[in-house]
């Protein structure tokens, strides 16, 4: 072998390259370098160098012998073959053998023929193992022999034979011969029965339950499964009545039905279902409540808007839309007093002043409040009530809240909340000291139960819809410079400065102290007509069109606890007896008193009782209205009600 020379550095191009001894090596792990491998000596074999493509366009003109087009992997170069290889190449594409001389189709060679011979192919001597018995094949023949005396392989007997044997040693048991009658499982039920056919499946049904022309081609190009069972068809006679191809497959589907249905007896439970609601206390144990009716005053020309019984129990005011007050006394119905405050508009609310010896009524007509000492008093009770009126015409006249005329840095007057005035001179001799103009109608007043301040609602007067007045200095506030919907009614706290709002389908509770919303209940109406506090100030009633009356517990949740429906038409007016009876009653248009007993306990864990007591009719409905407003007596159980047919009874 030649040795390598580690100084070989010839450019002798006419050395012939040795083979490129790489191994099983990918030739594309050196397509980063410029060799393709090493020859046998371990020098590199360099990438031949590639012409461009005039180049190969050359050497395509003039074929060298042995061209074949291709690159050898190994070496990179031209892949020339010899003539033989070439041949043994066409050969295999024209799916020739390739070796020479070979004959595809040689002679048969005949080893076994049919004639017989007279020797053997072979002459050797037979074996001695075949003259000798084999231990193996003994070996199976004794298990052969054992397996047939034991049974477990019976010889081969004719086919009548063993039948004729299995018949003669086949043995019947009779399982039901001491079968005895038994009762039925306690939960057995009994198939249901199917029902009896009707005429429809009679052979001669009658003519309105035979098919027509339409239903019977209907029926015919139906699918299967979607046409009916049958279709009832008439004939003359019953023989003539052909077999039920369906019998088969119904008496299948009512065995499967009958096998795959569960039936189970369930005892019913012997509940009294009056037992499931919760036990109310009969209405008889809880009396005293109004039942009759006692009095009725007459007097007012149109519809009586609203009534209120004085602090004392002995007197009875009320307003209409004839546009007077009068005063009635309560037991008797006789009227003591009455005075017109306008001839054009109704007197929308009249409410006492909350104080047993005071005898100030308040009375709003239009946009104008009345404050009222009616002359039917004796004179030392008229005196300390004019002194109370007229107490605050010598208070100062200040500027807060917009209520004595002010000008700003432009020079622009603010508009007065309200105008405290004295009425006319005929209106003073009639009993009606004070008038108050405010901006828009009032439809409800409230008074605090300390009877210095009132509250006065006017619905379409937006950011002065609440107004509250002091009566002491005869001065006016406007508490909210923007109030969030439309206001229908305000009332104050019994023992708390919190003033509540209700607007058409909020109530709204505000401290009067801090001056911040405390809390917004949410009844649910529609629109709100009418609101009550409790007087020990934790639960509210809320009345409304929508002919609901809602009870709110005001430590409990903002949504209503009950909601009551007993009316057909809307709610008018609710209130809560004041004088301590566990006692509220509402007024609807339809003409009715719902009278309800509604206990409260201090006790936190257990909730209001409200039972139903009884319903008060009297009134007659005047152009869809009923009864307008109501309110009780201070002390007794008794209530007072306001009607659209012009007249007031007094319930006991």
């Amino acid at each position: 072998m030649k040795e390598i020379d580690p100084v070989y550095d010839s450019d002798d191009t006419d050395v012939v390259d040795g083979p490129n001894l790489i191994g099983n090596i990918p030739l594309s792990f050196y397509d980063s370098y410029p060799h393709i491998g090493y020859d046998i000596n371990g020098k590199k074999i360099m990438r031949p160098a590639q012409g461009e493509a005039l180049d190969a366009l050359l050497d395509t003109v003039d074929l060298p012998e042995g061209w074949t087009g291709l690159i050898d992997p190994a070496t990179g170069k031209p892949l020339r073959l010899s003539q033989e290889e070439m041949e043994v190449l066409r050969k295999i594409q024209m799916d020739l053998i390739p070796e020479d001389g070979y004959d595809p189709y040689p002679d048969m060679v005949e080893y076994f023929t049919g004639i017989l011979e007279t020797m053997p192919l072979s002459a050797a001597p037979e074996p001695k193992r075949r003259f000798i018995p084999s231990r193996h094949e003994a070996n199976r023949v004794m298990k052969i022999v054992k397996a047939i005396r034991e049974g477990r392989i019976v010889p081969y007997k004719p086919p009548g034979e063993e039948e004729e044997e299995d018949d003669l040693e086949a043995i019947n048991y009779d399982i039901w011969a001491d079968e005895k009658p038994r009762p039925d499982h306690p939960m057995n039920i009994p198939a249901p029965k199917l029902p009896p056919p009707g005429y429809d499946q009679s052979y001669n049904p009658p003519p309105e339950y035979l098919p027509s022309k339409a239903e019977q081609k209907a029926w015919d190009e139906a699918d299967e499964e979607d046409r009916a069972e049958y279709l009832p068809r008439r004939y003359d006679a019953l023989r003539k009545v052909p077999g039920y191809d369906r019998f088969v497959k119904d008496r299948f589907e009512r065995a499967l039905d009958l096998y795959l249905a569960p039936r189970v007896r369930r005892s019913k439970l012997n509940i009294d279902p009056e037992s499931l609601l919760p036990r109310m206390p009969n209405p008889d144990e809880l009396r005293p409540f109004p039942t009759t009716c006692a009095t009725i005053y007459r007097g007012h020309h149109g519809r009586v808007r609203s009534l209120a019984i004085d602090p004392t129990g002995t007197w009875l005011a009320s307003g209409g839309d004839d546009g007077s007050v009068r005063i009635w006394e309560l037991l008797t119905g006789r009227q003591v007093w009455h005075v017109p405050l306008s001839a054009a508009e109704a007197v929308h609310v009249v409410r006492w002043r909350p104080s047993v010896d005071s005898g100030i009524l308040a009375a709003a007509v239009g946009a104008s409040v009345f404050l009222i000492g009616a002359p039917y008093r004796d004179p030392e009770a008229m005196q300390a009530i004019e002194a109370t009126l007229d107490h605050g015409w010598g208070q100062a006249v200040t500027t807060a809240n917009g209520q004595a005329p002010a000008s700003g840095g432009s020079g622009v007057k603010k508009e007065k909340a309200a105008d405290w005035t004295r009425p006319g001179k005929g209106l003073e001799e009639a009993g009606v000291r004070v008038q108050i103009a405010v901006r828009k109608a009032v439809k409800a007043i409230s008074w605090h139960r300390r009877g210095d301040y009132f509250v006065t609602v006017s619905p379409d007067g937006q950011n002065s819809a609440i107004a509250i007045h002091m009566l002491s200095k005869h001065l006016t506030q406007l508490p909210f410079r923007r109030l969030k919907g439309l206001a229908q009614t305000a009332q104050f706290h019994p023992t708390k400065p919190i003033l509540f709002v209700a607007t058409q389908r909020t109530i709204r509770t505000y401290d009067l102290m801090r001056q911040e919303l405390v809390k917004t209940l949410l009844p649910g109406a529609r629109w709100i007509s009418s609101m009550d506090v409790h007087p020990g100030g934790d639960n509210l009633i809320v009345g409304s069109y929508d002919r609901r009356l809602l009870w709110h517990d005001l430590d409990l949740s903002v949504r209503p606890y009950k909601t009551l429906r007993y009316h057909d038409k809307a709610i008018r007016a609710v209130k809560f007896h004041p004088g301590g009876l566990p006692l509220f009653a509402d007024a609807s248009d339809d003409g009715s008193v719902q009278i309800f007993h509604g206990k409260v306990v201090g006790d936190l864990m257990e909730n209001a009782t409200i039972v139903p007591l009884k319903v008060l009719r009297g009134h007659q409905v005047r152009q869809q209205l009923g009864v307008i407003d109501l309110d009780w007596h201070p002390r007794q159980p008794w209530c007072v009600s306001a009607g659209a047919d012009g007249t007031c009874r007094l319930w006991t």
